[in-house]
């Protein structure tokens, strides 16, 4: 394709009218990170004060290897945050506040093993996985609904199940809508999204927006925009064919070097800090989604609820607090677009 028609598709598809639901304002959301504690008022300020709307309420369940069918959740061993009754407790607390919550169940993988992988050696254990998910994910969906909660997000990187089991999903969600009357979605990986088979049951297109999109040390905002397009042009095609929005269930970068090459690496070995690549990473993306009709808006990754004590100009991971990219994103979510 030359450069010329290149140019044309792209007009094509960025001009071109959308019929799809417009919701207002964004979903301008935080991931708000279980913790061992109770959610207080002094833990929503600093969300407040970012203009947040939106926030992901993630309680876990743990399995102990790619291959076990049984989840294991909801223990006494576990964090109050991730916990049922943690959940219940930071909803009705980020609810007292105006603030709507996407109630995210995860699962969590021993040594931290990616979900994604997650499948069975035999049907008698893909049958007990089934009724094991099943429980974990409709006790949340319960929850989600006597909460009054906002989205329920019914799985999250989860592609070897979702492709080995669909009459499994599909009559899951079924089974959650008996429970829980309000929006669905599910966080698909950035590399999964495109062949999840049940979407036109779901409310939102879920995806995990850790795309590469920049192999420079610290990109230019143009380059880190450029990187964009083809991904956009994909998550648009997908958006209007099923006639529903995409929502970013996860959005975020490290300041790191070259953090815009595999967003998705959370490798704790990695030394020195690029609080410019987070920075330029984050106002591209905010710059080529947030005026987009058929972009819902998203969950930045992720938000601990002890503010005063995580991120800072020190930090190489993943959380935006107390860094530069804090006041990016907090002239964003103030705009409630």
């Amino acid at each position: 394709m030359n450069h010329l028609k290149l140019l044309l598709l792209i007009f094509y598809f960025f001009s071109s009218c959308s019929n799809l639901p417009h919701n207002s304002p964004k979903i301008n959301g935080v991931s708000f990170v279980a913790s061992r504690d109770k959610a207080v008022q002094q833990h929503i300020d600093p969300v407040l004060s970012m203009h947040a709307n939106h926030a992901a309420v993630m309680p876990f369940g743990f399995i102990k290897s790619l291959d076990h069918p049984e989840i294991m959740y909801n223990t006494n061993r576990q964090w109050f945050g991730e916990t049922n009754d943690g959940a219940r407790q930071y909803i009705k607390k980020l609810q007292e506040n105006t603030i709507e919550v996407m109630l995210k169940p995860q699962i969590w993988i021993w040594q931290g093993e990616y979900t994604g992988k997650l499948k069975m050696k035999s049907e008698e254990d893909w049958k007990i996985l089934e009724d094991s998910y099943r429980v974990f994910i409709l006790d949340f969906a319960k929850i989600a609904q006597e909460t009054n909660t906002a989205m329920l997000c019914i799985g999250t990187e989860l592609e070897e199940f979702v492709n080995h089991r669909p009459a499994y999903w599909d009559a899951l969600i079924k089974e959650i809508k008996d429970i829980y009357d309000g929006k669905l979605t599910y966080a698909a990986n950035w590399d999964e999204y495109k062949r999840v088979p049940f979407w036109k049951e779901l409310d939102f297109i879920g995806v995990d927006a850790y795309f590469p999109i920049s192999e420079s040390k610290t990109p230019t905002i143009e380059e880190a925009k450029m990187g964009w397009q083809r991904w956009k042009l994909e998550l648009k095609e997908l958006s209007q064919r099923h006639k529903k929005q995409i929502v970013f269930t996860e959005f975020g970068y490290r300041s790191v070097d070259f953090a815009g090459r595999e967003p998705w690496d959370s490798n704790h070995e990695w030394k020195g800090v690029n609080l410019d690549a987070q920075t330029i990473l984050t106002k591209a993306l905010f710059e080529e989604h947030w005026n987009e009709e058929w972009f819902a808006g998203g969950f930045v990754w992720k938000w601990f609820i002890d503010h005063s004590k995580v991120g800072g100009t020190e930090d190489n991971q993943f959380t935006p607090q107390n860094k530069p990219v804090e006041a990016v994103i907090k002239d964003v979510f103030s705009l409630k677009k």
